[in-house]
């Protein structure tokens, strides 16, 4: 891309680093796919970023033999949008910095208690080590009472000797909890003060700071994640750049974060736990907004990648918000993000077979290097991929990457299918390989009920958009296990996250605990309450440096009746900031959840929740449009295919039509078995399916089953 302007998102995975390029200027899209380079992230995804810049970009219209598109400079790149999976994956490997803890005497084990929970329900056995070590969870004489009563004022001097002996530990960042500090932060301030006034770092999170709201495990549990991660997320993010500047870069560096939004690069370095799952939130960003302009208001998502698979829900036109998560057992995060369930399910997750004679897919993955034995770099145990491979449903020739990869190696695919499966299994290669694919797909459609039908949704009223490297493979499968008809392949499924990055808007939440009866409640107090929320995400808005189109807000009051423990999020606007009109907002919310009221039972009012959401300038999604056919071809005309590749499927083979994916024009209809290959994914359309070119290029998939 050579136009002025270019904004360029990356989504970095644990196969293939994602990026789409989209130049403003001229109107026109690109895509990059890379191998990621696991532990050195940065190093993929400025890969990734020189690709764009020696002009090696695929154009949204290129087939195999198109020209590259000539060299850019990195004074064109005007701002660059990352969705990064670097702190979720420091989590669960536990590759953290260390870290201590400093908090109330008598509340140093709130974080390994936990909610008194285990790692397998119904086991009598389970183990669990908490991020920071107990040893260095140090405590200080201080106390605030539940009503934000100052009972005992903090001990500075023992919060100083607190900390130089984390220093004398060895410890590179340090959390400050005190119980209560979210009624009365004044403990927990002064602490902070006297903590970086000797700390060697910016690497000192206070839990009021990240998250000022009740529920003493959860407020540990998210700052100390914030802090373990800070020296990690920190180091990553001032590393690229760096990188980015000394190559010429003078725009801006933006981060996804899991509620879907953007955030500057100061502030992912500041609060890094809100990074967690930013990669496929913003999968799931891409894929409303093509939705919505396809007409479809009812989707569920699932992005298959080289090592998960990532499914999540939209209703109406909007993800699904959840008000925290659990990264692994017992490491909780209670911020607002985008509802994902993920599994160890994608093209490069290993197949074996265990010591009871079962076969296994995941959740250990080949990721990028070695891969999957197909790539011929030394792995010898069998993936997904590689029994798409064996099957015929990735060309050899052609693989994921526009051939990046260069060629595949069918023979060994089948040997370490035949080896590890088969052979153990007493079963043919071809039946082994299908099989694998057979256990991959039925992981992967209890990961897509459990956000239907477990959320009370019924799959049938929605369509399924497969994303990711892998999801076309996958997508006839899936619509077939959970009984969806209709399926949306995006125009591209590889590159989607990497879309969604370009796609998103700015967005800052912010939550404050009131607990207090609605009958008595301030509101003149919670209006004042709502402009320094309001301010406090105007600042961390200002400091992208973003042009925005306009900015808008959101309020919800998190309500109960008394004596409950569970809350209801209830919005409400600005102008209806009032007593009469929360009770009447709470009782419709809580009549159309439960059936009916209590009657004589006062209400309470938890939090206030508030977000900022600064609306970047709209994408235009027909720039991905497919190009009107130059030759005078009639609009819907079938297309002329590449030729036949036999595919192995349901215990035959048949032979399935190849097809130019972005060569075809808008109202083309194809019937399966066919096989629509592009650089960034395979779409594997099976016998039943029938496959259309709508106006934004996406393949809308119909199920025709056969009569009984």
């Amino acid at each position: 891309m050579n136009g002025a302007g270019c904004v360029v998102g990356v989504d970095v995975g644990g196969t293939f680093t994602d990026l789409f390029v989209l130049d403003e200027a001229r109107g026109e899209v690109a895509i990059v796919k890379v191998p990621s380079t696991r532990g050195e992230e940065a190093v993929g995804f400025m890969n990734g970023i020189q690709r764009v810049l020696q002009g090696r970009a695929v154009a949204a219209d290129a087939t195999p033999d198109t020209a590259p598109d000539t060299p850019a400079g990195m004074a064109t790149l005007r701002t660059v949008i990352h969705g990064t999976t670097v702190g979720t994956n420091a989590l669960l490997e536990r590759k953290v910095a260390r870290t201590g803890l400093i908090t109330t005497r008598g509340f140093r084990d709130v974080l390994e208690m936990r909610r008194r929970d285990r790692p397998q329900t119904w086991g009598l056995r389970g183990n669990f080590t908490p991020i920071i070590p107990r040893q260095l969870r140090l405590e200080v004489d201080e106390r605030v009472l539940a009503d934000g009563q100052l009972h005992t004022p903090v001990d500075l001097a023992q919060v100083e000797a607190a900390a130089r002996e984390l220093l004398a530990q060895g410890c590179e960042a340090v959390c400050l909890f005190f119980i209560h500090a979210y009624a009365n932060p004044v403990n927990e301030q002064a602490a902070g003060d006297a903590v970086r006034a000797l700390w060697p770092n910016a690497h000192v999170t206070a839990a009021t700071e990240v998250l000022p709201e009740i529920r003493e495990f959860e407020r540990v549990s998210t700052a100390s994640l914030n802090a373990v991660l800070q020296p990690v997320v920190g180091r990553y993010l001032q590393q690229l750049e760096s990188d980015l500047r000394g190559q010429g870069f003078g725009g801006e560096l933006l981060v996804v974060q899991s509620n879907g939004g953007v955030m500057s690069r100061a502030t992912a370095c500041e609060l890094p736990v809100r990074t967690a799952l930013s990669g496929p939130a913003a999968g799931v960003i891409a894929c409303a907004a093509i939705a919505r302009a396809a007409g479809f208001e009812q989707v569920i998502t699932g992005d298959i990648g080289g090592t998960s698979f990532d499914v999540s829900l939209i209703a109406d036109g909007r993800p699904a918000l959840a008000a925290q998560t659990s990264i692994d057992f017992g490491l909780v995060v209670r911020s607002p993000m985008i509802q994902i369930e993920t599994i160890g399910a994608g093209g490069g997750s290993l197949a074996s077979v265990d010591a009871g004679g079962l076969l296994q897919v995941g959740p250990e993955s080949a990721g990028s290097r070695p891969g999957p034995a197909c790539y011929g770099r030394g792995n010898e145990r069998p993936t997904v991929t590689d029994a798409n491979v064996l099957l015929g449903r990735i060309a050899a020739d052609r693989p994921l990457g526009g051939g990046l990869l260069g060629r595949l190696d069918v023979d060994l695919a089948r040997e370490a299918i035949r080896r590890h499966v088969a052979e153990p299994l007493t079963m043919d290669v071809l039946a082994a390989a299908e099989a694998i694919l057979t256990v991959a797909n039925a992981r992967m459609a209890g990961a897509m009920r459990l956000v239907s039908i477990e959320k009370g949704h019924d799959p049938r009223e929605f369509a399924y958009m497969p994303f990711g490297g892998g999801g076309g493979l996958h997508v006839c499968a899936m619509m077939r296990e959970v009984g969806v008809t209709t399926g949306i392949v995006p125009r591209y499924p590889g590159v989607t996250s990497a879309l969604g990055c370009v796609i998103a808007d700015l967005r800052h939440d912010a939550v404050q605990t009131l607990n207090q009866g609605l009958a008595t409640l301030d509101f003149a107090q919670l209006r004042t309450l709502r402009e320094q929320l309001r301010a406090r995400c105007q600042t961390r808005l200002d400091s992208a440096g973003v042009r925005l189109a306009e900015i808008r807000e959101t309020l919800s009051l998190d309500m109960l009746y008394q004596g409950q423990t569970h809350t209801l999020s209830v919005p409400i606007t600005a102008d209806t900031l009032d007593a009469a009109s929360a009770q009447a907002a709470f009782e419709a919310r809580y009549q159309a959840e439960f059936g009916r009221l209590l009657q004589g039972i006062p209400i309470r009012v938890l939090n206030l929740r508030y977000a900022l959401i600064g609306v970047r300038p709209p994408f235009d999604l027909s720039v991905l449009a497919p190009k009107a056919p130059v030759d005078g071809t009639a609009l819907g005309a079938p297309p002329t295919p590449l030729g036949t590749q036999p595919v192995y499927t349901q215990g035959q083979w048949v032979q399935a039509q190849r097809y130019e994916r972005l060569g075809l024009a808008v109202g083309v209809c194809i019937e399966g078995p066919a096989l629509f290959e592009q650089p960034d994914t395979t779409v594997w359309l099976e016998p039943g399916f029938r496959a259309t070119v709508d106006r934004l290029g996406n393949l809308i998939l119909q199920h025709r089953p056969a009569p009984p």
